[in-house]
């Protein structure tokens, strides 16, 4: 062996152990083990689907997903310290609110919804309710709808919110107390896709939900104008015209929820048990021939690419998913 042959394979060896020491094992390893998931009750369905392909996919991976309201997953982890990867919640907000810093370190924006009214053939007026009316139907006698828990969900809050838009919009002065007043607390549920059930046995004539939510469960509903279903951006300044007070993070604090249009967060835990799996995962989610397409297909609108409003958030992000996402407000 000649002199440079020599000089040759030391450096080849060197550069061997230097790579060895960063990357100890197969960089492109197959993840394994289970993945703990909590997310919004409105996500059910679509993540249902996404956790049959992934794990086709990746034959190693049990993932075990916990649905619920967001606020009240969030709380798990922050107050009960429940062991997740990762959580999707229907706004954004929730994970910035009550799981950044302490508990999560960013946040990705990859889907949208809006708000509609629920209802079935066997609701009362379901022959006669229409965009116009629907409020006055509401406020009837003997007619029994109902939203999601304020504290626990944002679909409650936004519940809440659209009402308020509405008397704005329509310009009826007192509008929303008429409605809240022909509402019984028993009428409040802990999440929105628990109202799903009641409707479709006749417990219940009207709920307010994600259109998503809707298309997927095969429901009647009434979509309202921009200007309050929280669906659309572009409406932003009229939708902070509303805000619900809900719980805070401790017993006896208040937190003011703001209108805004529906915004949907993930984000891996700062404590994440299986990191790997996790980042994996959120790979596929927003990959627009995975997860996004999920979405899209049962009425959700996702966001080609995710969101985070920050360069410094972008380079907070794994490096694998740093490519699926733009910075943008």
């Amino acid at each position: 062996m000649t002199r440079f042959e020599n000089i040759l394979k030391r450096i080849l060896l060197i550069i061997f152990l230097a790579a060895w020491a960063l990357f100890p094992f197969p960089v492109d390893a197959e993840p394994e083990g289970k993945l703990i998931i909590f997310h919004a009750g409105s996500l059910t369905v679509p993540f249902a689907r996404m956790e049959k392909i992934f794990e086709a996919k990746y034959p190693k991976v049990d993932v075990l997903r916990e649905a619920g309201g967001s606020t009240k997953m969030a709380r798990m982890i922050s107050e009960l310290h429940k062991p997740a990867d990762i959580i999707a919640s229907a706004d954004f907000a929730v994970i910035d609110k009550t799981l950044v810093p302490e508990n999560a370190q960013w946040n990705i924006r990859f889907a949208t919804n809006q708000l509609v009214l629920c209802y079935t053939e066997n609701s009362c007026f379901a022959d006669e309710v229409n965009t116009d009316n629907w409020h006055d139907i509401l406020s009837r006698k003997g007619v029994i709808w109902g939203h999601s828990d304020p504290n626990l969900d944002p679909c409650g809050y936004r519940s809440l919110m659209v009402l308020q838009l509405a008397e704005i919009y329509c310009h009826q002065p007192g509008l929303y107390d008429r409605l809240m007043a022909n509402r019984p607390k028993k009428n409040v549920r802990p999440k929105s896709v628990e109202l799903v059930s009641l409707l479709q046995t006749g417990h219940m004539d009207y709920a307010w939900e994600y259109l998503s939510v809707a298309v997927q469960h095969g429901l009647k509903y009434i979509k309202l104008p921009s200007e309050i279903n929280l669906g659309d951006y572009k409406y932003d300044d009229f939708y902070k015209q509303a805000s619900v007070k809900v719980t805070g993070k401790k017993p006896g604090t208040w937190i003011t929820r703001t209108g805004k249009s529906c915004t949907y967060g993930i984000t891996i835990l700062k404590d994440a048990p299986h990191p790997k799996a996790a980042v994996v995962f959120l790979e596929f989610l927003m990959d627009s021939k995975g997860g996004l397409k999920i979405l899209k297909e049962m009425g959700q609108p996702p966001f080609i690419p995710c969101r985070v409003p920050t360069a410094e958030m972008k380079a907070q992000l794994p490096s694998p998913l740093q490519k699926w996402v733009e910075v943008r407000n």
